[in-house]
């Protein structure tokens, strides 16, 4: 059990109110959770403020409060700490209370729009395969070395984080990679995290029912890379419009990647086929087991980490060629007469384009495309139209359908989508509001050989319908349907 004073160790802008030398058992900002003797994290969050809840943290045991206002009559007993910004401290404290896990480790953040789930798991595997002891924290799954930890956030709170990375550490890791999404950064969840380098994969149309604008969205993801110290080093995709942007105030080292640019790591796709491709990077040409354009950018930018980590370039691209794509992210199947599905969690206008064009590169044209795709509810409603706007220039049929649509009337949301679909596309686009029948209709208008692009969720394994989670996989209903057992 540490004190007060120790867990306070390098806080910066602060006033503490009280005995410092106080033992601390715990920290939580969650009142419910609070036990005898814990500190209680007062967050002003986006739907609740934290604050109000002292009184009950209090009752439940808490004797330290850490808090960014103190009540009219504080309670003489309790030793307050009051901050300019709570969570920022949240996360140093927790660290500190674990003992500073990520400086025991090469952490590797990674954040853009699309990307960032393939990459740090290629690199978990990757790193992986060099040797290593390796954690990840993504938006499948998040792993202690070997040992799978169910993912509920892309980014998980400071406690979750720091008590994983703390398992990490004590497994034996001494490499770790995460995403990091828009919302921790803008929320200071990743305080406290020492990192050692970051990566930005790409900047497209997303969550601005949280952000509210575009350059807010983009002000979030530069605030990561402005946070590096000077000796984490920066991998930007330089293709990007904003991906210099990014590089402007870090201090950390700057480096680039590319396919079209001027970079310090460059890839090219020589062949594509629909089991892989063939690219070359920085000079080299290797096989891989992914397909489309965006996949080379994943791993180059994969590869340009592990360089930047001290990894040999040799060993690097041997392994890239044994990588095997990320769950729900381009997997495949093929039913016996021969119809191709993928499944992917394209759930962003850019995201759809991007695995439509991986499609389009490697069919012959003779066959029919069908694209099923929905878009969340109580989420950014703008890129509803232009998801299917993206789904219909693309393909040859668009069934639109379910995601997962919460607490909105998922008709309503097919109806905003529909707006998107251009005058000469209409007729190629069906609404069927259950995605299982959405699966089921395209798969009986197939014939052999055509292509079903299921998208949008991808390794979720959920439909969350009236804020019930319903159990529901698409690839489980592909697998029914084509009665196979295993992707292709």
């Amino acid at each position: 059990m540490k004190t007060l004073s120790e867990i306070l160790n390098g806080v910066g802008d602060i006033t503490v109110i009280g005995n410092k030398d106080c033992a601390v058992a715990g920290i939580a900002f969650d009142s419910r959770k609070v036990l005898q003797g814990f500190l209680f994290a007062a967050i002003p969050g986006t739907a609740v403020d934290g604050h109000r809840f002292i009184a009950t943290a209090i009752a439940n045991g808490a004797t330290s409060v850490l808090c960014e206002q103190l009540p009219e009559d504080p309670d003489a007993k309790i030793t307050w700490i009051k901050a300019a910004n709570s969570s920022i401290v949240l996360g140093q404290i927790v660290s500190n209370f674990g003992g500073n896990p990520s400086s025991e480790m090469k952490i590797v953040g990674i954040t853009g729009t699309n990307g960032k789930t393939t990459t740090a798991t290629l690199l978990y595997r990757l790193f992986k395969e060099l040797g290593h002891k390796v954690g990840l924290l993504s938006t499948v799954c998040n792993y202690v070395d070997d040992k799978k930890v169910e993912a509920t956030h892309t980014t998980p709170d400071p406690l979750e984080t720091q008590k994983l990375m703390a398992e990490m550490v004590a497994a034996g890791c001494t490499y770790c990679f995460m995403e990091v999404s828009s919302h921790a950064i803008a929320q200071d969840r990743i305080a406290g995290i020492d990192f050692d380098g970051g990566i930005f994969t790409n900047l497209t149309h997303d969550h601005l029912d949280y952000h509210k604008t575009f350059a807010e969205y983009r002000d979030a993801k530069k605030k990561f890379f402005d946070q590096l110290g000077p000796k984490a080093f920066v991998i930007t995709n330089s293709d990007d419009k904003n991906g210099l942007f990014m590089l402007q105030n870090t201090a950390a080292r700057k480096l680039t990647y590319a396919g079209k640019m001027m970079a310090d790591f460059k890839v090219k796709v020589v062949e594509s086929h629909f089991d892989g491709m063939l690219i070359n990077i920085d000079g080299t040409e290797v096989w891989t087991q992914f397909v489309g354009n965006f996949n080379a950018y994943n791993l180059l930018a994969v590869y340009g980490a592990a360089i930047s980590l001290g990894a040999k370039k040799e060993e690097i691209l041997r392994i890239i060629s044994m990588l095997k794509p990320v769950d729900g992210r381009f997997e495949t199947f093929i039913s016996p007469t021969g119809i191709y599905a993928v499944v992917d969690y394209a759930h962003t206008p850019d995201a759809v384009k991007n695995v439509l064009s991986a499609i389009n590169e490697v069919r012959t044209g003779n066959e029919t495309l069908f694209t099923i795709v929905g878009a969340g509810g109580n989420r950014d409603k703008t890129k509803r139209p232009e998801m299917a706007f993206e789904a219909a220039v693309a393909s040859d049929k668009v069934i639109l359908t379910s995601d997962n649509p919460r607490s909105e009337d998922p008709e309503v949301i097919i109806s905003e989508m529909l707006k998107g679909v251009p005058a000469n596309k209409t007729a190629i686009v069906l609404a069927i509001t259950n995605r299982k029948e959405a699966i089921r209709t395209a798969c009986m208008m197939a014939k052999p050989g055509d292509i079903i692009l299921i998208a949008g969720k991808g390794h979720e394994n959920y439909q969350e319908i009236k804020g019930v989670k319903h159990h529901f996989d698409d690839r489980e209903v592909i697998r029914e349907i084509f009665n196979v057992t295993n992707p292709n």
